[in-house]
């Protein structure tokens, strides 16, 4: 009989840690700027959570927010490639994937322009 230890017990979506985890973009509505380039490096402290992130038609952004349980809310800004700046709000949905990496299902709208859309990023694990 096999026994799972709890070291290899999937995560609960509420409870998986975001801190230092790395994110790319997997696919997005067509008005979003974020891309399989762009690279999301997470922090998270108390329920707080912020972001930078950069690559494809992002020269560099920055988010921040906060966590209950499996949900993040936050707002973003960021540069794009034609140096013009783009802010929004961002709501997300922490999923565990069955090989233990996350993903976040996210619902965004620009508040600097009318547009709104659907993105999913997930873990990129480095290689060791």
């Amino acid at each position: 009989m096999t026994t799972r230890t709890r070291a290899s017990a999937p995560s609960s979506p509420a409870t998986v840690p975001l801190d230092r985890k790395v994110f790319a973009g997997v696919s997005n509505s067509p008005t979003g700027q974020v891309g399989g380039a762009t690279r999301f490096r997470y922090r998270e402290d108390d329920g707080v959570i912020w972001a930078e992130y950069a690559g494809g038609d992002v020269v560099r952004g920055f988010l921040v927010g906060t966590r209950q349980e499996d949900r993040l809310h936050f707002r973003y800004t960021h540069l794009d490639a034609d140096r013009m700046t783009a802010n929004g709000v961002c709501e997300s949905r922490i999923v565990v994937l069955p090989d233990g990496r996350v993903r976040l299902e996210e619902s965004w709208a620009w508040e600097s322009r009318p547009e709104r859309g659907t993105s999913v990023v997930e873990e990129v694990r480095e290689a060791s």
